[in-house]
């Protein structure tokens, strides 16, 4: 019991020596920033979807505490507004950097894959730049953060050095199609952090990409973006992404109704790339399979 003990902390403190020196504080190019691209990509990148305070419809204040149950345990969505106290009202632009790109707090700890910095990381620095001078005329909410209910050994935040070493990429995964296009479906939208199937520890299966899977919840299942839309045009697909409406005059649900909330603020060009996007992914896997 006692060796087991001592090898327990020492693999932890083996965790922690590797995970400090991956704090990565890069030099950000000089831009001058606007805020009205930062609002847009702020609603691009669904940011309020996950982090709205609860039983606020102001999708500007940031209070989080939205709970999300998955087989690792329940995350709390954090407090990312500009309190000071309690969210990042005292962060610097490479500290939000590392956050949105690196996966990495100010203090050089990992945070949890639940924030999806593995399509953030592809954002462009322009963007990233015009998002933080944004966030900053967002309001302070002073709610306290509720900490995570994971179970152990996945509560163990220093191993996701060994989780980002397996899974995190910044290569792109599908670019047959207009760049617009897949810059924000695997970046800004970040829809596969849904739509694509995962292994047991959380990585995304690339060879089954936006094809769906089980939801992390345990309670039924993500849809196959590629077989829903096979009969849809692209621009039933534009349509829905602006209404909620599909061909068939259903309307969407869950999840996907805050997305919308986002998507129906992008503009017909961006809404249409995202459509092309869909199409193209899915001509290209239909080839491959009649192959």
């Amino acid at each position: 019991m006692i060796f087991a003990l001592i090898t327990l902390l020492g693999l932890r403190f083996f965790f922690i020596s590797l995970d400090q020196p991956q704090k990565v504080v890069q030099k950000l190019s000089e831009h001058k920033p606007s805020i009205q691209n930062g609002e847009y990509i702020f609603n691009a990148s669904g940011c309020s979807g996950c982090h709205v305070s609860q039983g606020s419809d102001n999708r500007q204040e940031l209070g989080g505490g939205k709970a999300f149950q998955t087989a690792f345990g329940t995350f709390f969505a954090p407090n990312i507004s500009m309190s000071r106290q309690y969210g990042i009202g005292s962060w610097s632009l490479s500290d939000f950097n590392n956050a949105v790109r690196n996966g990495l707090s100010p203090q050089g700890n990992h945070y949890f894959p639940s924030f999806p910095y593995n399509a953030y990381n592809k954002m462009k620095e322009e963007d990233l730049i015009d998002l933080w001078h944004y966030w900053k005329t967002l309001p302070a909410i002073e709610s306290p953060n509720i900490s995570h209910d994971l179970n152990f050994p996945f509560s163990m935040r220093e191993a996701i050095w060994f989780w980002k070493k397996a899974f995190v990429r910044t290569e792109w995964v599908f670019t047959e199609t207009d760049p617009r296009g897949f810059y924000l479906v695997e970046a800004m939208v970040h829809c596969a952090e849904c739509h694509t199937p995962r292994n047991k520890l959380g990585g995304l299966s690339k060879s089954s990409w936006m094809m769906g899977g089980n939801n992390p919840t345990g309670a039924g299942t993500i849809p196959n973006i590629l077989t829903t839309t096979n009969d849809w045009s692209q621009g039933d697909i534009e349509e829905y992404l602006l209404s909620g409406f599909t061909p068939e005059f259903d309307t969407a649900g869950g999840n996907m109704v805050e997305v919308i909330e986002g998507t129906k603020l992008l503009t017909t060009k961006d809404r249409a790339a995202i459509a092309k996007y869909i199409k193209d992914l899915s001509a290209r896997n239909n080839y491959n399979e009649k192959k």
